[in-house]
């Protein structure tokens, strides 16, 4: 299985590639008033307005660094009916993908009730390497604020 590498402070995370869209530049992001902490707010993609979380403020409370290799991960997110719609991730240093076998992936022994998008773990020559849910990254609260159907006007 192919995973895009991405790292939070020192720390490695991998993203299934089955379930990245596209990776894009950092681009603008346009903030949404009094959003919860985490969503950095809109980008455009072709015409479309897509949400974008920090990943660095939803694992260690600081924006992400705004580097050459920092990038927007458009990932399929489940809607509260279960359709696929697109969330925007910034990663800092997501230039990098892995091949590994899911089965290389073990459960870490420590387990969050505030986490459960942080998956078992696999080990390598650089570290510790986290298999991150983007499916489980919003609580269904802001979920559904983010993915709420279009109001007719």
């Amino acid at each position: 299985m192919l995973f895009l590498v991405f790292q939070v402070g020192q720390d490695r995370y991998a993203l299934d590639t089955g379930t990245v869209a596209e990776v894009l530049p950092l681009i603008e992001i346009t903030a949404i008033p009094l959003a919860p902490a985490g969503i950095a707010g809109l980008c455009n993609y072709h015409g479309v307005a897509v949400p974008v979380i920090d990943l660095n403020v939803l694992l260690i409370g600081r924006p992400a660094e705004r580097r050459v290799n920092t990038r927007i991960v458009l990932v399929h997110y489940p809607d509260r009916t279960g359709a696929p719609r697109l969330l925007g991730l910034i990663a800092e240093r997501a230039t990098e993908t892995v091949r590994r076998d899911p089965g290389d992936f073990v459960a870490s022994g420590v387990t969050g009730r505030d986490t459960p998008y942080l998956g078992p773990v696999a080990t390598d020559s650089r570290g510790l390497l986290q298999w991150v849910d983007a499916g489980a990254l919003l609580p269904a609260s802001v979920r559904d604020v983010l993915f709420a159907p279009a109001v007719e006007r």
